[in-house]
């Protein structure tokens, strides 16, 4: 089980989805440029089959800010989006009111 301390170890933000990249490397992923309201950084996301780049663009999410950098397939990830899944499709966790770019969820 993990800890409420353990949980407070995650930094998740609201952030904007600005731009959407087919990965050149995998059919699942897309490569996003994400707006976090300090800065913006790529991520990459295994959301392909569920979205088009037209469905992503300015949407908010909530993502994972303090992820530890990985290269995914040839391309950096620094963060990772919240999204939830079963045999129906795939749904991004996102907020459901217009928060600022940078609220923390807690």
């Amino acid at each position: 089980m993990a800890s409420i301390e353990d949980f407070k170890k995650l930094e998740l933000v609201v952030a904007q989805i600005k731009e959407v990249k087919e990965h050149p490397n995998a059919d699942r992923l897309y490569v996003l440029q994400v707006d976090t309201g300090k800065e913006v950084r790529q991520i990459v996301a295994g959301i392909r089959k569920a979205y088009t780049p037209e469905q992503l663009v300015n949407r908010r999410i909530v993502l994972v800010a303090n992820l530890e950098p990985a290269v995914i397939r040839g391309e950096a990830s620094n963060g990772m989006l919240l999204a939830a899944s079963n045999a129906d499709g795939m749904a991004l966790l996102a907020p459901d009111k217009d928060l600022a770019l940078g609220s923390v969820v807690k």
